[in-house]
């Protein structure tokens, strides 16, 4: 990310998580209660762990908003974590051998957990403790992604952009919602479906690897319209678009698949059957439209001005119930993996985190092509770049 960037820091079970987020032009109307519903709707989802019973997110604005509107400057965000005071011990910054924790000591936890980042972790930091490794891997962190998205998702609004998602499959039972997708509906959904008739055997699949003390992973589909033809560039590889939003996704934790529109389904269909064909002028002048959207909104690294589409596929949480054998770090011997509190589905959770991710890399490629330190300036360019352009 150029432009617009924004980093995270903290812990799972640490005091709280912190949020900066750069780029923003000035004179954006930005408020807590505005960040607060996508951190809301994080928390929801059937198959969520007891975590969600513990923490009542906010993302609280430190730095960068004055009286409702950005400054220009950096935007720091803090969501506190309210488990900490049931690990004020277990991850306190001092040392154990002084101050209030003296001579208390810890249990280090050695047995590692296959498909989490624990082994990979202690090896590469050289870490005696996975405790080190998994408290940052956590998919906690998705709380601070999520409240640096709602900042750009902001930001978009004031362009016409908005951002959906839905769950498309979770284990073998899909979702078929046909036409249009009420996004009101899925809102209401314990599991994020459009399908009435697939939601109630979804939430039987969770339950059944809930009884199983397993987990269970599936797709789900982000879609942003309003977007502007020529976000991006085929110019270089880090600069196409598609490229960014895949990496944007692929770094949600236990995201092992991105598809742009029909993805590998294209893989079985002619070419005459896949590319979607342009629409002829209506009277003469400029006004640019598809007949299909098989690409997802993108072409050349660049945006169509069609919905963007992207599906995402996660896997299984790691962290099992029933733990898988494993081996202890110390002594190389066969173990039953560790067991950390989880989730036994993530897949309606993410997509808002898909979401936000979706948000973060439009933005950024907005502020890219159109700049502006203040929203005016912004907009001004935006516009007369649609106009000039057959795109307004």
């Amino acid at each position: 990310m150029g432009n617009l960037r924004f980093l995270t820091s903290g812990e799972s079970h640490g005091r709280g998580l912190n949020v900066i987020v750069e780029g923003i032009p000035a004179g954006l109307p930005l408020t807590e209660d505005y960040l607060r519903l996508d951190m809301e709707r994080r928390q929801k989802g059937y198959g969520r762990g007891g975590r969600m019973k513990i923490e009542k997110d906010e993302a609280k604005i430190i730095a960068g908003v004055r009286h409702g509107l950005t400054l220009g400057s950096p935007i720091s965000l803090w969501i506190q974590n309210r488990d900490w005071v049931n690990w004020e011990h277990g991850m306190s910054p001092d040392p154990l051998d002084e101050g209030p924790h003296e001579g208390k000591g810890l249990e280090r936890i050695t047995r590692l957990r296959p498909g989490h980042a624990d082994l990979a972790g202690v090896i590469k930091f050289q870490q005696h403790d996975a405790r080190n490794i998994l408290e940052r891997a956590s998919a906690r962190e998705t709380a601070a992604r999520v409240a640096a998205g709602g900042v750009a998702r902001r930001l978009l609004a004031e362009l016409g952009v908005e951002i959906n998602a839905h769950v498309v499959s979770i284990a073998d039972v899909e979702s078929k919602p046909g036409g249009s997708i009420d996004w009101a509906s899925v809102e209401e959904s314990p599991v994020r479906c459009a399908d009435p008739s697939a939601e109630q055997a979804m939430i039987r699949a969770i339950d059944a690897a809930k009884r199983s003390k397993n987990t269970i992973g599936g797709v789900f589909e982000v879609i942003a319209s309003g977007v502007p033809i020529g976000l991006g560039s085929h110019i270089q590889w880090d600069r196409k678009i598609d490229g960014r939003i895949a990496q944007a996704m692929m770094s949600i934790h236990a995201v092992k698949g991105v598809e742009v529109g029909l993805g590998f389904a294209q893989t079985r269909l002619m070419g005459s059957k896949v590319h979607d064909i342009i629409k002829p002028w209506a009277d003469g002048s400029p006004k640019w439209a598809r007949l299909s959207n098989n690409a997802g909104g993108l072409e050349g690294g660049m945006t169509t001005g069609q919905s963007v589409v992207v599906r995402v596929a996660i896997k299984p949480i790691s962290t099992l119930a029933k733990p898988l054998p494993s081996v202890d770090m110390d002594t190389g011997e066969v173990v039953d993996a560790h067991y950390e509190r989880s989730d036994v589905c993530q897949v309606p959770p993410g997509c808002v985190v898909g979401e936000a991710m979706m948000a973060l890399i439009l933005a950024d490629a907005m502020m890219e092509k159109f700049g502006g330190d203040h929203l005016d300036e912004t907009r001004r360019n935006y516009d007369a770049y649609l106009s000039s352009t057959g795109q307004a």
